[in-house]
């Protein structure tokens, strides 16, 4: 060990928070090793700076992206900000930096091994989306439509538009175990809040009926001849079946 010690900025944990630390890093001159949130444990070498959330310093932050960059960088940082990155904070931090000095140009800037993985999460966050809207599946509990998943990546931000225009006059809840968040809708709006668990009542008849004819027809429709595994396995990973009615058997 060289006895060197890491500059850690700690924050909330929200995007807001995350462009604090950015503010606080001009603000300070300081070049932080690494970016945490409060939940991360801290080792013998860190020295730890805890970096408060201001409105008006994340707002400033976050406008001087679209001024110092590009309209399209906000959205990239937000969407970086959903995914599971193990680095993603000090990554972003990277790419902001990187940002102010190159302009537009950063956006394409993928030889770059920061600008490469960044690029890369957002798409594995918006890939798993896209497969989401497709293998996300309700149950009515008492006209309530509820949902159960478990991404990698906190895509219920990005799902919220596309079930909220796919069923508005609905009432219902999409509740992310992986990352302990729930998307609620109901008629007069969309609320996305923190959800620790859930238990749910027992299936009523009804639903148990829609589960037996949707699991008939998933396997009646089904070619024998044409049955490919591999095939299903990449466009329907098995990671998402136990939430799938038709895998419930």
């Amino acid at each position: 060990m060289n006895g060197e010690v890491n500059l850690v900025y700690v924050y909330d944990g929200t995007l807001e928070g995350f462009l604090c630390c950015i503010y606080e890093s001009y603000a300070r001159r300081q070049v932080p090793d690494e970016i945490r949130c409060e939940q991360s444990q801290a080792t013998f070498f860190d020295r730890t700076e805890w970096i408060r959330t201001d409105t008006a310093h994340s707002d400033k932050v976050y406008g001087s992206l679209a001024e110092k960059i590009c309209l399209e960088s906000q959205d990239f940082i937000r969407d970086a900000f959903l995914t599971r990155h193990p680095e993603k904070e000090i990554l972003m931090y990277r790419f902001i930096r990187m940002g102010y000095r190159m302009g537009r140009k950063v956006m394409d800037f993928l030889t770059d091994d920061t600008v490469n993985t960044l690029t890369k999460a957002v798409r594995n966050l918006h890939r798993e989306a896209h497969l989401l809207k497709g293998f996300t599946r309700f149950t009515l509990y008492d006209n309530v439509m509820v949902a159960c998943i478990s991404p990698k990546n906190k895509v219920l931000p990005i799902l919220a538009d596309h079930f909220a225009d796919r069923y508005p006059d609905e009432t219902f809840l999409i509740y992310d175990k992986t990352n302990q968040m729930a998307l609620v809708h109901k008629p007069e709006g969309t609320l996305l809040t923190s959800m620790s668990d859930m238990t749910l009542p027992p299936i009523e008849d009804p639903e148990k009926a829609y589960r037996t004819l949707w699991k008939c027809f998933y396997q009646t429709i089904a070619i024998e001849a044409r049955e490919n595994p591999k095939c299903r396995m990449t466009l329907m990973p098995r990671r998402f079946w136990h939430n799938m009615t038709e895998f419930d058997l």
